[in-house]
């Protein structure tokens, strides 16, 4: 309970500086400081500091506010021992997190609560509906999946784990001079594996706003995370931002993104974008062996016949094609839209994007 007070207190005391600590980062903390434990004042320093600290600018605002909180040496912290925790289930209601005590006579002391949901109400909930900083939490939530394709066998090989497959009559050979000439360890070798190419294409027309940002970061993840990932904005015309996305910033790779896409939030030609990536990237060998990632509503301006053969022309090449449609996830869904029943012959996987739950499972998915 000592712990719960002193860390509500400071995480007050944060947010008076100007740092934005949510309620997980305050429970996260709690559980960092009782794991250090309170008399170590640089373990509780470098704790809160890899917990709360997001931007490096911040850190002198961190070290103003853990100053401040822990100046005094005969008191563990500033006048916290007035606040009170609770932590209760959420049940929906609009109750503020921090209120009056009405029971105790002081107006300074203050009520904290901490609520718990059972169900992971972000994670669940579609981007469309998000308001601002619910997306700055879920691109957070996003920024930690690990997107990796589903593994293949390479034409390389390495020595197994075990002592199986075949021998590898140069290394057994190699052993053998150490030991006077006598094969007394034999070597094999087998067939090494490594990660599919991942290829993603983003609708960023007008009818995908409400989902491209979010869509983006993702993209931004995969690239950043893997070095088979190539990914493309899908709009009037194709182009290629898998250079703009490399950077380990986010907000600069997606203002970088931004700059290289100059038809953003306008039309859609779906089947004009499919065929120059065939003809410039797909076929000659981008795509072949790989797993292709549409992200598009399917809402196509363009000719609908245009882009069924593209569609079929890339299935030939690929491993596998996966669509990805935000709008699936509404019940009375049906591709009713030219270009969405065009392509659907020609997918292999159709999934839904709208929340971060649907792209943990659209990962899942990429890595068979």
């Amino acid at each position: 309970m000592e712990t719960d007070r002193l860390v509500v207190g400071f995480a007050r005391v944060l947010r008076g500086v100007g740092l934005e600590v949510p309620v997980g980062s305050t429970v996260t903390l709690g559980e960092a400081w009782a794991a250090v434990g309170l008399e170590d004042r640089d373990a509780l320093y470098w704790a809160g500091r890899v917990v709360v600290l997001r931007r490096p600018e911040d850190a002198a605002l961190y070290d103003r506010a853990f100053e401040a909180f822990w100046s005094d040496p005969a008191a563990p912290g500033p006048p916290a021992p007035k606040t009170v925790v609770s932590v209760g289930l959420d049940d929906g209601s609009d109750d503020p997190d921090v209120e009056p005590d009405p029971e105790s006579g002081d107006p300074d002391s203050l009520t904290v609560q901490v609520r718990w949901s059972p169900a992971e109400v972000l994670r669940n909930r579609d981007f469309a509906a998000c308001s601002p900083a619910e997306l700055d939490e879920a691109r957070r939530l996003i920024a930690d999946l690990r997107v990796v394709g589903a593994r293949r066998r390479s034409r390389r090989h390495r020595p197994p784990p075990h002592d199986r497959g075949r021998p590898d009559l140069r290394r057994t050979v190699r052993h053998a001079l150490r030991s006077g000439g006598e094969p007394v360890t034999r070597a094999f070798r087998a067939p090494a594996e490594r990660p599919r190419r991942i290829v993603l294409l983003c609708d960023v027309s007008g009818s995908m706003e409400p989902y491209a940002r979010a869509l983006l970061r993702f993209l931004h993840t995969a690239v950043v995370g893997g070095t088979r990932v190539e990914a493309f904005a899908l709009g009037t015309h194709l182009t290629r931002v898998t250079r703009e996305l490399s950077s380990r910033d986010p907000d600069q790779a997606l203002a970088a993104a931004s700059r290289a896409v100059t038809d953003w939030s306008g039309g859609t030609r779906l089947g004009a974008g499919l065929r120059t990536f065939n003809d410039r990237w797909g076929v000659r060998g981008l795509a072949r062996g790989a797993i292709v990632v549409i992200l598009s509503d399917g809402w196509d301006r363009g000719d609908p016949e245009l882009l069924g053969s593209e569609m079929a022309r890339l299935r030939r090449v690929a491993h596998r094609v996966v669509w990805v449609n935000p709008l699936k996830a509404t019940a009375d869904y049906a591709p009713l839209a030219r270009g969405m029943a065009a392509a659907l012959p020609h997918v292999d996987d159709f999934v839904t994007g709208h929340s971060v739950a649907a792209l943990e499972d659209l990962v899942a998915v990429l890595a068979g």
